[in-house]
């Protein structure tokens, strides 16, 4: 029987900005983009997107949801996940969580593996973030760890976030077992 991964370290920040972005960049030339919001998206898709985007960073926690813990925190009317396209096809996703009429909270956000690079990032995020202020919040908070991408505490800095917590915690990696019985579905 396979042993459990070990558990990893990570030191995570909590930030938080409390006015819509001032920064405006173009949209990445030399390639073609699409981003469209999924309101009804079907579970395996997410699950693949998820899966695209957090392998390399250690995301596993929707991974182990049922699928009707999944469906009942993706499908809720205040969650709002929307798919990045590149030159036709799935490159990235944001997730935005409507705590409260004065919070919105970026639950997840990234790319996969194949767009880091394509200097599409910051303009992503950029339009992650439009759209959380869509409803005037008071603020928009996110969380990120040291198991993230080397530059994502810097980047959120960037376009205007501030940390205001941090704590250590232990994220449990999945076995292969789980991985796979997680994707079959």
């Amino acid at each position: 029987m396979a042993k459990k991964p070990v558990p990893l370290k990570a030191h995570v920040t909590s930030l938080e900005m409390t006015a819509p972005p001032k920064t405006s960049l173009a949209v990445p030339v030399n390639i073609q983009t699409a981003i469209i919001r999924a309101p009804e998206i079907p579970l395996h898709y997410y699950r693949y997107l998820y899966r695209q985007v957090g392998k390399r960073w250690h995301w596993y926690k929707r991974l182990r949801m049922s699928d009707e813990e999944l469906a009942s925190a993706i499908h809720n009317p205040r969650t709002s996940v929307t798919v990045l396209y590149v030159n036709g096809a799935p490159a990235g996703f944001f997730e935005l969580f409507k705590e409260s009429d004065d919070v919105i909270e970026l639950s997840y956000f990234g790319l996969f593996e194949r767009a880091i690079g394509l200097g599409i990032g910051k303009w992503f995020l950029l339009q992650a973030l439009y759209s959380a202020w869509q409803d005037n919040p008071q603020k928009v908070t996110v969380t990120t760890n040291t198991l993230d991408h080397p530059r994502a505490l810097q980047l959120y800095q960037m376009m205007g976030f501030s940390p205001v917590s941090t704590y250590e915690a232990l994220v449990q990696p999945m076995t292969d077992a789980e991985l796979l019985k997680a994707l079959d579905g």
